[in-house]
């Protein structure tokens, strides 16, 4: 008898509305989503589409215009500073430009440092805290030792990648929401990435979802895909039911603006 997965996020009737009066700009329009223990959800979509808008949402780094967010079926409250970082134990975030993810005057050692104090292990002795971000480099192939001391800026931007997933092995959060975690990075370091992600979720039971415009990822990856249009999913379901038997205009759109190495590129709709 297999075993019920939990949920662990959802948001019902979520809106987000930027301005006021003519200047106001709506992002995020009456969503819906439920996020299960484990689950690999792709969220697909052009800029602008509202995603991004989404994933600050359920993050907590932005608050929702209306609508509710439940984190393991309780009303989210990150209402102190206290609360917030409570919360972000439990769900974090790699984003596009790893450049931007890191405070440039903390060194390597320091934000992985920070990882293990956030998670209760302030009072490890020093070498049981070496051990843990060796082991954290090495799951994501790199050495430890060639790293401590350095700052996230003498890396590559593969390598603070991958530095970025070692946080999240040190962190073990219940959910990752990764936003185009790949596409600044070349093809061979993207596929590593990916393939540790995806190990990641295996060993620790964790949700990933992946905020892109890359279609064929989300197929890939995904166990459930949602297209979004001007705030809003205009489709949903498993990736084979919505990339092989797309309904909606849009996602038709999106799967035709793919190009094809065996067939001549239709640019008529860029």
């Amino acid at each position: 008898m297999t075993r019920e997965k939990k949920l662990y996020l959802s948001a019902k009737g979520v809106t987000k509305i930027f301005g006021l009066g003519r200047q106001k700009t709506l992002a995020v329009d009456n969503v819906d989503i439920d996020l299960y223990e484990g689950e690999v959800v792709s969220i697909v979509g052009e800029s602008g589409s509202g995603k991004t808008t989404l994933s600050k949402i359920l993050l907590g780094l932005i608050s929702q215009t209306e609508g509710e967010i439940f984190f393991q079926g309780v009303k989210r409250d990150i209402n102190s500073h206290a609360k917030k970082r409570e919360y972000w134990k439990n769900i974090q975030a790699i984003f596009q430009d790893p450049f931007s993810s890191y405070n440039i005057f903390n060194k390597i050692d320091t934000v992985l440092l920070d990882c293990i104090n956030m998670r209760g292990g302030r009072y490890f002795p020093r070498e049981k805290k070496i051990e843990m971000m060796t082991e954290a480099c090495s799951f994501v192939n790199l050495k430890f030792e060639e790293l401590t001391n350095k700052y996230p800026f003498e890396l590559s931007g593969g390598q603070m990648q991958r530095l970025m997933i070692a946080r999240i092995f040190l962190l073990q959060p219940k959910i990752l929401l990764a936003d185009e975690p790949t596409s600044m990075i070349d093809a061979c370091s993207r596929a590593t990435i990916l393939d540790e992600l995806m190990h990641l979720r295996k060993e620790i039971g964790m949700t990933i979802i992946f905020i892109t415009h890359d279609i064929g990822l989300a197929y890939y990856v995904s166990d459930k895909v949602y297209i979004m249009e001007k705030g809003r999913f205009v489709e949903s379901g498993s990736a084979d039911e919505v990339i092989l038997t797309p309904r909606h205009d849009y996602t038709k759109r999106l799967l035709s603006d793919v190009p094809k190495i065996h067939e001549e590129w239709d640019l008529s709709t860029v």
